[in-house]
């Protein structure tokens, strides 16, 4: 039979639509009795939210407010990646985010994230906030595409292909 595309959406977070774990972080996983099209609805609510956040902290970044820019920014970007937990439930997409295959971009956006506030609110050097932005855009943009069958693939074949050099990711 055929698949809406709400149930193949469902599919690729949830497992590969397999069972649902058991124990702890199954039962914390499971906790919201939301269904899939609310889900979504929040998934979507919060990925605006995270957008139009990071758009004001970049305003505030040309107006010269680099505190601002560096905590809106960053929390524009926690507030998108917070969403995808409607998707799979929190413990799960925890889990997930340190998989093999996202291991490094997740650990390197977090990373950028805790170093674009601190050089914005801290240490208040503009520029160095602006370059873990810059890290922390590109960080996002890797793991999201890691849930997206082949979009890693298809981004470095376009790299070698603009540039003829090999993608060093």
């Amino acid at each position: 039979s055929t698949q809406s595309t709400g149930e193949s959406i469902r599919s690729v977070f949830n497992n590969g639509g397999g069972p649902e774990e058991e124990g702890l972080l199954g039962a914390m996983d499971n906790y919201c009795n939301l269904s899939w099209e609310n889900r979504l609805y929040a998934f979507a609510a919060c990925f605006v939210i995270g957008v139009f956040l990071s758009v004001f902290g970049t305003i505030e970044m040309w107006l010269g407010r680099w505190t601002a820019f560096a905590l809106l920014y960053s929390l524009g970007t926690l507030v998108a990646l917070a969403g995808t937990c409607f998707l799979r439930g929190p413990m799960s997409q925890i889990q997930k985010m340190f998989d093999k295959e996202r291991l490094i971009a997740s650990i390197v956006l977090i990373a950028s994230i805790v170093l674009t506030i601190v050089c914005g609110v801290v240490l208040k050097i503009g520029i160095l906030a602006l370059m873990c932005c810059v890290v922390q855009f590109c960080a996002f943009t890797w793991y999201t595409l890691s849930y997206i069958p082949y979009a890693r693939n298809a981004v470095k074949s376009c790299f070698s292909g603009c540039t003829g050099l090999d993608c060093p990711c």
